[in-house]
Formats: C-alpha cells, structure tokens, sequence
C-alpha cells in the first residue's frame, strides 16, 4: 500500500509518499478541474497501482483506474515541465532550475527503491 499526503500550491502540488518504512517526497502539477495533462490527479483512496514497463519513461508505477484520465504514472523526473498529468518522486525539495518552483531530487534512484519494495499489484491512496 501507497500512501501519498499532498499539500497544493498555486504553482505545483508536493507530497509525501509512505511504503512501509520507506518515504519520499512527490511533486505534481497543480489542481486543474482533473484536466488530462495540465492537472494533478484526484485525492482519492483506492486507486490501484501496477509495475509497468512505459515505452516513454521506462519502469513506472501506473495507476489504472483514474477517474477521466489513463496513462498516469509514478515516473521520475525533476520539474514539472516533465509531467504531464502523473506524479514524479524524489528524496527532497529543492530549487534547482530558474522557474520558481519546487523540484524533485535524485529522482530516478528514488523509483528505483520505491519500486524494489512493491509487489505487482497494490493499492494507492493520496490524501
């Protein structure tokens, strides 16, 4: 089970995702409405998560049942001009571009550990 606790922002949405014993920090675009590509997803309990294997973003965690959107992932990344809808993980927040908003670090190796822990098939709640 995935738990992700979120805080909006006018400029991006942050959060901190739970495994177990693991934790990380997430980074999302802000609340649109649940726009495909512009918006974060939905708080909602009971979203189901697979491990995937995405032609664009390589091992993924991908929730399949997103009410009006698809193809959302837990993918790595840095900023939010890397999302487009889905949700990046990383260690910590930190400024590391020019445009003003938080990003994500050592995000890749974050996956890595977060997917190392996961079974196949397993519940996501965000909050």
């Amino acid at each position: 089970m995935i738990s992700i606790e979120t805080w909006q922002r006018d400029d991006c949405t942050l959060g901190v995702l739970t495994c177990g014993d693991f934790k990380c920090f997430t980074l999302e675009l802000p609340w649109r409405d649940n726009q495909r590509n512009i918006s974060c997803i939905p708080r909602a309990e009971g979203y189901k998560g697979i491990k995937y294997l995405s032609n664009k973003n390589g091992d993924v965690i991908q929730l399949t049942n997103v009410k009006d959107r698809s193809y959302i992932q837990i993918h790595s990344g840095n900023y939010t001009s890397q999302i487009e809808g889905c949700i990046l993980v990383g260690d910590s927040i930190k400024f590391l571009n020019s445009d003003g908003i938080p990003d994500v670090t050592n995000s890749k190796n974050t996956l890595r550990k977060l997917l190392e822990l996961l079974p196949n098939h397993f519940d996501i709640a965000i909050k």
